[in-house]
């Protein structure tokens, strides 16, 4: 009889770890791509990039793994975390920007005395420009006269041809920039107009607090 039972321990301690082993096994399982369903005790390689599920020895599913899932969720979170950052920033660039504008103006007078100053400037340059684009001209003129002293005769200085296509080239230069500062007037009304509505509406809000 203890003989028995000395027998029956020692197979008992064989067999516990094998039954564990047995009760711990798992099977990975998944469909791939070609609609069939494989298994393995480590993970097909049909069923890379698919999503898996872990089973255990009784066949029941315990995890489930999504790469492609998980990937995108990844993905999701991040462009998530990107908007956020970028909303952030703006949000932090128009506190600057307010700040800003409320530290150049104390008053609504103040704004359009600025944008008359900025228009004025803008006037004055044009007229400047207008001056040497009219003196271009003349001096042009003057230089055709000239060429036409050679006309029929000897060949032109190289001198009056460089100062011809220089002039030219200059007339062009100051009609672009004429043409810019009459575009810029606008421009700076859109500013003024903008500094003027934002500066109101911080000012409203700022005397219901």
């Amino acid at each position: 009889m203890a003989r028995l039972l000395a027998v029956l321990a020692v197979f008992t301690l064989l067999v516990a770890p094998l039954a564990a082993l047995a009760q711990s096994a798992v099977t990975y399982r998944c469909t791939a791509k070609d609609g069939k369903k494989y298994y393995g005790s480590t993970i097909p390689r049909q069923c890379m990039g698919q999503p898996i599920e872990q089973l255990n020895a009784r066949g029941m599913v315990v995890k489930r793994m999504d790469a492609e899932g998980d990937e995108k969720a990844r993905a999701d979170k991040e462009a998530e975390l990107a908007r956020k950052r970028e909303l952030d920033t703006a949000a932090k660039e128009e506190s600057r920007r307010n700040r800003a504008l409320l530290a150049t103006y104390t008053s609504e007078k103040d704004i359009e005395e600025a944008r008359r100053r900025s228009l004025a400037e803008n006037q004055k340059t044009t007229i400047e420009v207008q001056l040497r684009i009219e003196g271009i001209k003349k001096d042009q003129v003057r230089l055709a006269k000239e060429l036409e002293f050679y006309q029929g005769k000897n060949k032109p200085p190289a001198k009056l041809l460089e100062e011809l296509k220089n002039a030219e080239i200059d007339v062009k230069a100051q009609e672009d920039l004429l043409a810019a500062k009459k575009r810029e007037i606008s421009t700076i009304n859109a500013k003024y107009d903008d500094d003027r509505k934002r500066y109101t509406e911080l000012t409203r809000a700022s005397s219901k607090k």
